[in-house]
């Protein structure tokens, strides 16, 4: 958390605010969050123009002036918004842009797991991610192509960023149940309609979930969504399904929680 739907909605509303802006200075509170990639954002940034802000995984890319990319990755709690630089200080802003019109985008990050990465292009941080699941040419058959032949369960593969970009573990979770495929599933003993399913489950939710502003959580690290009152399992243990009525069961796979229906997913 956030997860693509987040992120795309956060970047959606950095396009309204900050394309053509200048940045003209930046402020760093947590260094380590500041990664050589290799340009350095403190002296290299500044001066540097907006031209394009865009969404690739679970990273924000901001294209700027001399070619160059800064990229944000929000990782567990991480929140990217513009304020008037007179806005009340904000404690867990790690990083601050002042822009040329004088407000300031500042990057809050409760729990310091974001970074921060000034490249010459983007492939030198975003090189390892897979296709992203929405975007057009990713069909249904390449899909196929990508899943055949993978051995190990289900739910891990699709959080793979090297496989799909951009898919946590919501959206795991909640594209599983609408495919009935357990989370725990191999992937190597699904047949092709589980796998087309899948395709068409991982699509449904995350155009939903984009279509409601993300999904804002109990512990309010991201906020403005409203995805969370169409969850059908996650979260949901011991609550009855909305398909069957049974209860949602959670169960752990690589120390994250996963939820699921026991009658509905097999």
């Amino acid at each position: 958390m956030p997860e693509l739907p987040e992120v795309e909605t956060i970047v959606r509303s950095l396009q309204k605010t900050v394309i053509g802006q200048r940045i003209v200075r930046v402020v760093v509170e947590w260094p380590p969050m500041v990664q050589r990639s290799p340009l350095n954002v403190l002296t290299e940034l500044p001066g540097q123009r907006i031209q394009e802000v865009h969404r690739r995984g679970k990273y924000i890319v901001f294209s700027l002036s001399t070619g160059a990319v800064l990229l944000i990755h929000l990782k567990m709690s991480g929140r990217v918004y513009v304020c008037a630089a007179d806005a009340p200080p904000d404690p867990y802003v790690r990083v601050t842009f002042g822009l040329e019109d004088g407000r300031e985008m500042r990057f809050r990050d409760p729990r310091k797991f974001g970074r921060v990465y000034l490249a010459p292009d983007a492939s030198r941080v975003l090189g390892h991610l897979g296709p992203e699941p929405l975007d057009e040419h990713f069909t249904e058959e390449m899909f196929l192509v990508r899943i055949n032949g993978r051995r190990g369960m289900i739910k891990p593969l699709l959080m793979d960023q090297s496989f799909l970009a951009g898919v946590g573990n919501i959206y795991a979770d909640e594209a599983l149940f609408q495919a009935r495929i357990r989370p725990r599933r191999r992937a190597e003993t699904l047949s092709e309609e589980e796998k087309r399913a899948l395709y068409r489950a991982i699509q449904r939710v995350l155009i939903r979930s984009i279509e409601l502003n993300g999904a804002t959580l109990a512990d309010g690290m991201y906020q403005g969504g409203s995805f969370q009152n169409d969850f059908c399992v996650y979260s949901r243990e011991g609550q009855p399904c909305p398909t069957c009525g049974s209860p949602i069961e959670r169960i752990k796979i690589g120390q994250r929680s996963s939820y699921f229906c026991p009658t509905c997913q097999t």
